[in-house]
């Protein structure tokens, strides 16, 4: 690329600076990747520092590469099969696969989806530096930041105060195990919500939600493991 922009005749201090320029794009991917990594590194989450970093300077690498193809086939007379998009277009179905290796599965219960939407925004903003659109990028990451760190204490505030939660028990036929269930949070700031009730053997399984503060839960908990009419219990 740089004998080519040389051979169409531009000067060679405005080739070394547009290499610069180049550089220097690659280390502001790799700062504002690194800050969002840091947070994420911090918190021992799968996709750390190194990993958010090596993505955000390669989304900005194959963004650049991608419009210097383009900027190749237009001076060459073929302006109409540059495509500056082609190239970067890739990068979203490349790192889908990566953001899907972030998600785990296991007992009901789904995990890593906030890391692997990092990791999907991080992408975005390597190729808004690699576009050379650095204002959007770093307004970007300060609000990944803003989002991760400060919306996730609010979010554990709100788990605290009021959290939503499903339950499965298996109760023995014949006792009132639900019942003292039920008079356990009518007194306090919880709700209960009855979802399946099903008759399994000689139990009766029930699935139920509880609406209401994170003690009350814990509360829920002790009192279903202690109850001799509960032969099984746990969240589901």
């Amino acid at each position: 690329m740089e004998h080519f922009l040389i051979s169409i005749g531009l000067p060679a201090s405005l080739v070394a600076a547009l290499k610069l320029a180049t550089l220097g794009r690659l280390l502001l991917a790799a700062v504002l990747g690194g800050l969002i990594g840091l947070e994420r590194e911090l918190k021992a989450k799968p996709a750390g520092l190194r990993t958010t970093i090596l993505i955000c300077v390669g989304a900005t690498l194959f963004t650049e590469l991608s419009l210097d193809l383009a900027m190749l086939a237009t001076s060459g007379g073929e302006a109409l099969r540059a495509d500056p998009a082609r190239l970067a277009a890739q990068i979203i179905p490349g790192i889908g696969f990566i953001g899907a290796g972030a998600i785990l599965h296991g007992r009901n219960k789904v995990s890593g989806l906030t890391t692997a939407a990092t990791l999907w925004v991080v992408t975005a903003i390597g190729i808004g530096v690699g576009a050379g659109a650095y204002v959007e990028a770093i307004g970007a990451t300060v609000m990944v930041l803003g989002t991760l760190l400060a919306l996730g204490r609010l979010e554990r505030v709100v788990r605290r105060r009021l959290s939503n939660r499903r339950y499965t028990a298996a109760l023995e036929a014949g006792s009132d195990a639900l019942e003292r269930v039920e008079a356990l949070l009518r007194d306090r700031k919880a709700e209960i919500r009855m979802d399946t009730i099903d008759k399994v053997g000689n139990d009766v399984e029930i699935t139920f939600r509880v609406i209401g503060p994170q003690h009350e839960h814990e509360k829920l908990v002790k009192h279903m493991l202690r109850d001799e009419g509960v032969r099984r219990f746990n969240r589901s």
